[in-house]
């Protein structure tokens, strides 16, 4: 059995996300198919704002800083300037889906061919616990005390079906990290989503539902159940575009 190192791609630095935050998963995943792939040296990371913003201090590879929500444009530019470069993003949910959502859409609708991780874990994080345009009816946050209203502050966004409705989107996931299987089947996504971009074929998302225990007022474990309780109804995992063939 082989041993299990942390990949080069991943910076050797203790973390600052909360105990329990399924970013740190994410983050690895990301870095070994980037080992996997051979292409540490000719990758951009996108970081935008929120609790990932200080993601350039993880990865082993370029990174970027985008102005809230702007990441998939800083990313388009990149990419455009540089073509032969694997750019990717990484969001979470405040700031793709809320002042980053015409970036967002624009960009998958323009076909860029770029690579976006998008964390959606229902509530804003770094901020103090916010409603996001992702959390789901009746959930408590620290804006909506007695629950999400939907006659007041409307229904959750589900981003991955949004897109799917776009020409440009060529492939689009949505997973979870709860168990050995579903961080399997995630890193399985990224993968694809990578290998959409190396063959030029357009704009790939990988959606990954996950936890905030610290913001939803649980323990980790109870935040893993609750997620599978109460996120996967409203946000079904699946493969919601694949036009990208066998890549």
């Amino acid at each position: 059995m082989p041993d299990f190192k942390r990949p080069n791609a991943l910076i050797d630095t203790p973390t600052h996300y909360c105990p329990g935050c399924t970013h740190g998963i994410i983050h690895r995943l990301v870095a070994e198919v980037i080992d996997e792939m051979g292409i540490e040296g000719d990758t951009v990371g996108i970081c935008p704002v929120g609790c990932s913003v200080l993601e350039y201090n993880y990865f082993n590879c370029d990174m970027m800083q985008a102005s809230h929500g702007r990441a998939p444009a800083v990313a388009t530019g990149v990419k455009r300037a540089n073509p032969d470069k694997f750019v990717f993003t990484y969001q979470g949910d405040g700031d793709l889906a809320a002042i980053g959502t015409a970036e967002t859409v624009h960009a998958a609708a323009r076909g860029e061919n770029i690579t976006v991780i998008f964390v959606n874990n229902a509530i804003y994080g770094m901020t103090g616990g916010q409603m996001a345009p992702t959390t789901l009816p009746g959930q408590f946050t620290q804006t909506t005390p007695y629950g999400r209203e939907t006659s007041r502050e409307g229904f959750p966004v589900r981003v991955s079906e949004m897109l799917a409705t776009l020409d440009g989107a060529t492939y689009i996931e949505r997973t979870m990290t709860v168990d050995p299987k579903s961080i399997a089947t995630t890193k399985k996504a990224i993968r694809k989503a990578f290998e959409v971009q190396k063959a030029k074929k357009g704009f790939s998302m990988v959606e990954v539902l996950s936890t905030c225990p610290t913001n939803w007022g649980l323990t980790p474990l109870k935040a893993l159940d609750w997620l599978k309780e109460n996120m996967l109804p409203y946000y079904p995992l699946g493969v919601y575009a694949d036009k990208g063939g066998n890549v």
